[in-house]
């Protein structure tokens, strides 16, 4: 507890520095920042149609288990002397110490900040090479074959108008990571067109038509759909209403994740997975019985609504009366720091439009959401 709370006050003096230094494309681990602010900014630039057409995706391998120890020491702006002890504080598994010789520790309070500036820096070497003029000007309106870089912590995306400037922006890459001690990851990187789609922090992005559509992707609904698939086969003989409350609890989290994307699908998708495997849990409750008597049993009538898994206390929510609600998207110069003011407005408008999406969707009538 004492190292954490140690490294919690080192991030306290560290964290204002990170947030002036870092990539102004990178999501991750930052303050006012999230999957979310990510997506939109790839939606901004891959929504239009003049909008670049292929795309690196990029995953960085064991990042926080691989950084290099010696160009931490170099580059990070903090005491050497704190800075060695933590990258060497090692992890507690089982009872026993185990040190660390490389990387920065997971589970460190301070460990994402460190990842991050060791991977800030990207950006503006990409931008040199693309979005500079004869006269070395660095501007977007030089940006001629449309490259573009969002990154969230190890995973990163960069747009072009070309596969072989990719395959360039590629190799530019493997040399800086290399100088960090660090490689992409050869399985989980590609160079996608846009008309085939990509994964990207669990959406899939794709154009149909020249319109540009995101939505959660196969491997998310998969992997939920297996997260609740296990949680539903070993509560055999749990009562409705804790069954309901450990469902919920995923369902909601997974839901609110993906509300402001084009979720409707997927979301009466999982509805019906779920029906299904709550029917086989109550079948397997009630072998004796009738598909009348089990209907009565679980579920129930409610505000108009027939097929209702509910007990008195509680009700399943149902993910299709999740309201859609885009979120505007973050302005990349803002400092958490020093514009406390704007994300303060920021959160409070998101709210605003969250809750009034909510009382006018049917969800509120069935009282889902606590407001």
């Amino acid at each position: 507890m004492k190292d954490r709370a140690m490294q919690a006050l080192q991030l306290v003096a560290l964290e204002p520095v990170a947030e002036t230094t870092a990539d102004r494309i990178s999501f991750g681990f930052r303050r006012y920042r999230s999957p979310v602010e990510a997506r939109e900014y790839g939606f901004r630039i891959l929504s239009w149609k003049r909008s670049p057409q292929w795309i690196l995706e990029g995953d960085i391998k064991s990042c926080f288990d691989k950084i290099s120890h010696t160009w931490m020491m170099e580059n990070i702006p903090t005491d050497k002397r704190i800075l060695k002890e933590f990258m060497k504080c090692g992890y507690v598994y089982d009872r026993q110490l185990f040190p660390t010789n490389e990387g920065s520790p997971q589970g460190g309070v301070i460990s994402p900040t460190y990842a991050n500036m060791t991977l800030d820096g990207m950006e503006p070497m990409i931008l040199a090479k693309y979005w500079a003029n004869k006269k070395g000007i660095i501007n977007v309106r030089h940006n001629s074959q449309k490259v573009h870089v969002v990154r969230f912590a190890d995973d990163f995306v960069v747009t072009a108008n070309s596969k072989e400037v990719l395959e360039d922006i590629k190799d530019m890459i493997i040399e800086f990571l290399g100088q960090r001690g660090l490689e992409l990851s050869v399985e989980k990187t590609f160079i996608t067109h846009i008309n085939d789609g990509f994964d990207f922090l669990g959406w899939n992005f794709r154009k149909f038509n020249g319109k540009l559509i995101i939505k959660p992707s196969s491997k998310s609904i998969n992997k939920v759909t297996q997260t609740i698939s296990e949680l539903i086969h070993n509560s055999r003989t749990v009562q409705q209403e804790q069954l309901i409350y450990r469902i919920n609890e995923v369902t909601r989290g997974w839901a609110n994740y993906h509300h402001s994307v084009c979720s409707k699908k997927a979301f009466a998708l999982m509805d019906h997975r779920i029906w299904e495997m709550l029917w086989k849990w109550a079948k397997r409750r009630h072998p004796n019985k009738n598909k009348h008597w089990i209907k009565d049993k679980y579920w129930k009538e409610h505000k108009g609504r027939q097929w209702c898994f509910r007990t008195k206390e509680n009700i399943l929510f149902l993910m299709s009366d999740m309201p859609i609600v885009r979120i505007n998207q973050i302005a990349l110069n803002k400092n958490p720091f020093l514009d406390r003011d704007y994300f303060e407005q920021r959160a409070k408008k998101n709210r605003y439009n969250r809750k009034k999406a909510i009382c006018s969707n049917r969800a509120a009538q069935i009282e889902y959401y606590v407001l």
